[in-house]
């Protein structure tokens, strides 16, 4: 038998209780300090400012089921870019991804099996993540939404080493 499910708000709230009684961060401005947004993954075993030795105030993070660059995304940068005045783009997705080798058809045909609707939304399936950050690359290239487009950087996050593997459009 499983383990039974314990919520965690309760001790989510007591560690907010302690890290507000020592609160030191107020009156950070509100664009990020090196005008850049980090697209990645959701996933838990990324910890973005540590990887990239930022702190709050520094970036912008957009997090998503892949680390894939959606219309969500691209609205998110839009703001980032022409309200908040970020100019570099830094996008990371990493080795084994849950979306990694999965089926799209698979999991909408679930969905629609178990809900009796298909998602309106794409699951973004990938079967090679450095493959797949080009394919974000590109996806902001084409977005006349994002404006500033001079510094898009793409990565790979290894999740057994730590390290980030640059990848460039054009390899």
């Amino acid at each position: 038998m499983a383990d039974a499910f314990v919520p965690n708000v309760d001790v989510l709230v007591a560690a907010n209780q302690q890290y507000s009684a020592q609160f030191a961060e107020a009156h950070l401005p509100t664009p990020p300090k090196r005008q850049l947004a980090i697209v990645t993954c959701m996933d838990a075993r990324i910890d973005v400012f540590a990887v990239l030795g930022l702190v709050n105030g520094d970036a912008h993070v957009i997090r998503n089921a892949g680390g894939v660059v959606t219309n969500d995304v691209i609205r998110s940068l839009t703001l980032s870019q022409r309200v908040l005045g970020t100019r570099e783009i830094v996008l990371i997705h990493h080795t084994y991804c849950g979306l990694e080798g999965a089926s799209e058809d698979a999991i909408r045909t679930e969905l629609e099996t178990e809900l009796g609707v298909k998602p309106e939304w794409a699951i973004e399936a990938f079967s090679d993540p450095y493959v797949d950050v080009k394919q974000s690359i590109r996806r902001l290239r084409l977005s006349p939404f994002v404006p500033h487009q001079d510094h898009i950087s793409g990565f790979v996050y290894d999740v057994d080493n730590g390290q980030l593997h640059p990848v460039t459009e054009d390899a």
